[in-house]
């Protein structure tokens, strides 16, 4: 039997161009795999709820927007229901994906999602929680994908109750979870990966 003492680790890699070439082919100039990339469209003709939209910028440390980040969002419907899962409350709407996948702009790095706000979720205790939209973002020198939270700014009081942000040590540092309104119907999230503003990220 041949040993396998001499197979070593093999080295790390960063998210680099595969990424976008194979998650959002259309996007990186790849035409004929998908007729759109997978998560560019969250809502139909047909979704219930008020439409909203999410964009934002990822910055470096020194300030500096990537335009290399790829992001992916998962929420719930405007009735706090996931696409697809096993709610009790119902099987959700079934013309909202709930996931959606953009690159940031190849020029500016920014991104933007057209959505629903969505509804409150049961947290495991039963406790509800916020509003809210998960965030996974990876981009060059992003070893592991990173988690956040996107929350409202209108919804204090469910901020306030939720227990997720609850679990927040450093109380100053929640203003990186909250986005920003822009005119009606409009926020603005912007993930800041290290410096002053670093967006809090999840262990999950």
């Amino acid at each position: 039997m041949q040993s396998l003492n001499r197979f070593k680790e093999s080295a790390s890699q960063t998210a680099g161009p595969y990424v976008h070439i194979g998650c959002v082919p259309n996007f990186a100039g790849i035409g004929g795999v998908f007729p759109a990339d997978l998560g560019k469209t969250m809502l139909k003709e047909a979704t219930r709820g008020t439409r909203i939209t999410v964009k934002g910028q990822v910055f470096d440390g020194t300030g500096t927007p990537l335009r290399d980040a790829l992001i992916e969002i998962w929420q719930a419907d405007a009735d706090g229901i996931y696409p697809g899962g096993s709610d009790p409350r119902g099987p959700g709407d079934p013309h909202f994906t709930g996931f959606g996948r953009q690159a940031g702009d190849a020029a500016t790095g920014e991104f933007a999602f057209e959505t629903v706000k969505p509804g409150r979720v049961p947290f495991r205790d039963g406790r509800m929680m916020a509003p809210h939209i998960t965030f996974w973002i990876v981009a060059r020198g992003i070893n592991i994908g990173l988690h956040t939270r996107m929350y409202f700014p209108e919804e204090e009081e469910a901020n306030a109750a939720d227990p997720v942000l609850a679990r927040v040590e450093h109380k100053p540092r929640l203003a990186t979870l909250i986005a920003k309104a822009e005119g009606e119907g409009t926020y603005r999230f912007d993930v800041h990966l290290q410096g002053e503003d670093e967006t809090v990220f999840f262990d999950i």
